[in-house]
């Protein structure tokens, strides 16, 4: 699992507005392109899916490869057809979307609307409500398994955003690897947060990283990591 973060120096990925194209730089942004072209599945959760409605494909001039799954983390259920990424599902392009069994995305199978190229995916809450990561991980994996992109434990997934699903990965030590972006703005305190909050108390249960590299890119400094 790699997180990316495009983020101000201050950790904020977003305005008090939420206005967020674009923070980091053309540069990094090409980079987060290969970064999806070198994962089988992008993850994003369901705030990043309303906030930008993007699409999640990787646009490089040079790419002709498969395309890598595209899957949403939605709690609540709040897609809807007419957004880019489930518009552009297709038999080459699928797009996974994982919500709360027992909830209502389970009506919306089979009642029209979403194309046969979205294939649903219903898991279970953790204790605080929220879709458990673990099972987020897991529903990513049989994904690429049953697309044949890898075998089950060896999907590589890369999640995209936004803070709260970034920060259940991390509370449940599911981060493998941190890409990290910074470009050198400042958006304050009321900015919107790359991370949520992980509950911690003492420094000793902090998740730890072991940082593998930093360089300019463009304007922006790219930073990479993998877990202590």
């Amino acid at each position: 699992v790699t997180l990316k973060l495009a983020t101000s120096l201050d950790g904020r990925i977003a305005t008090r507005s939420g206005e967020s194209q674009w923070i980091t730089s053309q540069e990094a942004r090409a980079e987060g392109h290969r970064l999806r072209a070198d994962h089988d599945v992008v993850l994003i959760g369901s705030q990043t899916l309303i906030d930008d409605d993007p699409e999640l494909t990787v646009r490089l001039p040079e790419y002709d490869d498969a395309q890598p799954i595209r899957a949403v983390a939605d709690g609540r259920f709040r897609a809807k057809p007419d957004m880019k990424l489930f518009k552009s599902a297709a038999p080459d392009r699928p797009v996974v979307l994982i919500t709360a069994e027992g909830g209502p995305g389970e009506s919306a199978v089979g009642a029209g609307g979403f194309s046969s190229s979205v294939r649903f995916s219903f898991i279970g809450r953790g204790e605080d409500g929220a879709l458990d990561a673990a099972a987020i991980l897991r529903a990513c994996g049989f994904a690429a398994h049953a697309e044949k992109r890898c075998a089950f434990e060896d999907a590589r997934v890369l999640i995209e955003g936004g803070g709260m699903l970034a920060a259940a990965f991390m509370r449940a030590s599911l981060v493998d690897r941190l890409e990290w972006f910074r470009a050198p703005l400042i958006l304050g305190g009321d900015g919107r947060p790359g991370l949520g909050a992980l509950g911690l108390d003492a420094l000793a249960d902090a998740p730890r990283f072991v940082r593998q590299s930093a360089s300019a890119l463009g304007v922006d400094l790219w930073e990479r990591y993998v877990r202590a």
